[in-house]
């Protein structure tokens, strides 16, 4: 499908009555979801385990501790196997209730395979998840799902105003979310995030800064939106599939001006956008990016509150 043909669908879906609901629909059928268990199984190993790994990496022992997830999505695969993994809760926060029943159940049997890398990544026993895994899938009613996985859903809500007592989490995290958060709105979550985590507390973003029209139009880069002034791509921009076309170095700026500290921030060039760079056409705002922050399509970044503050710590 070529992409401007996506984007006119997804802008006319956005202003009518039940176009967010068809648009999932079609999703499910044509869209990114239509291999539901391969996208299951790509944020298992992609996302969730490379979290795992960071975590590991700041010598953090993921069990026992309180996880705060800005962005639900459709069914929530990561807090799912952060509750194997052993968490104490999992409070996840959207802007909009996008999580379906049935979609959640079925991603819950899609976990099934992956339950061996969820105890190897943890350090937990397998029969340890096994246990805890079988209790989950006695359950038939989404609600109980969630209380048994001590996972609590608030949706509609805004995860830059929560509400919640300083210093109530350890890891704050989001996933594939802050591509799609207006730039002048990704400051407030950031503090927000400080906000809410304890002394020493960690935040994980991974941002993919990508076009994501290119996911379906092979025909074009994965830096394509960066040819079009803030003006022209104004038009492609819809409430389904907004993105901010913001760059590595931006989510790491916006994040250490809201008072982290930065430990990584982990973003790979694409050296085959390096050496077509020459001849594609980039926009005057950005310009001024060095060409390995214009090739870069993700981004992870690796957050310390800071030991500044009287919350609580890990070592509780």
């Amino acid at each position: 499908m070529h992409w401007k043909v996506k984007g006119i669908i997804q802008k006319v879906l956005s202003g009518i009555p039940g176009g967010i609901a068809l648009n999932d629909a079609l999703q499910k059928t044509i869209g990114g979801l239509s291999n539901f268990e391969a996208n299951i199984d790509m944020k298992v190993i992609q996302d969730w385990l490379v979290f795992m790994r960071h975590l590991k990496n700041l010598n953090i022992d993921p069990q026992g501790l309180d996880y705060f997830e800005v962005g639900t999505g459709w069914y929530p695969t990561l807090p799912f196997c952060f509750s194997l993994a052993g968490a104490r809760r999992v409070l996840t926060y959207d802007l909009n209730r996008h999580v379906r029943p049935n979609w959640t159940f079925r991603m819950l049997q899609c976990l099934e395979k992956h339950l061996p890398a969820i105890a190897a990544a943890s350090n937990r026993p397998i029969e340890d998840v096994w246990r805890d895994y079988r209790k989950l899938r006695l359950e038939t009613k989404l609600n109980t799902l969630l209380a048994a996985a001590r996972i609590e859903y608030r949706a509609p809500a805004d995860a830059g105003s929560t509400g919640l007592p300083d210093g109530c989490t350890d890891v704050v995290y989001s996933n594939s979310v802050l591509e799609h958060v207006l730039a002048a709105d990704i400051p407030r979550l950031m503090r927000e995030a400080r906000r809410l985590l304890r002394l020493n507390g960690i935040a994980i973003h991974s941002a993919n800064c990508g076009d994501h029209y290119a996911y379906f139009d092979r025909d074009i880069t994965a830096i394509n939106y960066l040819a079009y002034s803030d003006g022209a791509w104004a038009f492609w921009q819809n409430r389904l599939l907004y993105q901010n076309r913001l760059r590595p170095e931006d989510f790491a700026r916006i994040a250490t001006q809201a008072g982290f500290i930065m430990r990584h921030c982990y973003f790979t060039p694409k050296q085959h956008l390096i050496d077509a760079l020459p001849s594609i056409r980039i926009a005057p705002e950005f310009q001024h990016y060095s060409p390995e922050q214009v090739c870069s399509t993700s981004v992870d970044l690796l957050l310390d509150r800071g030991s500044n503050g009287n919350y609580e710590s890990f070592d509780r």
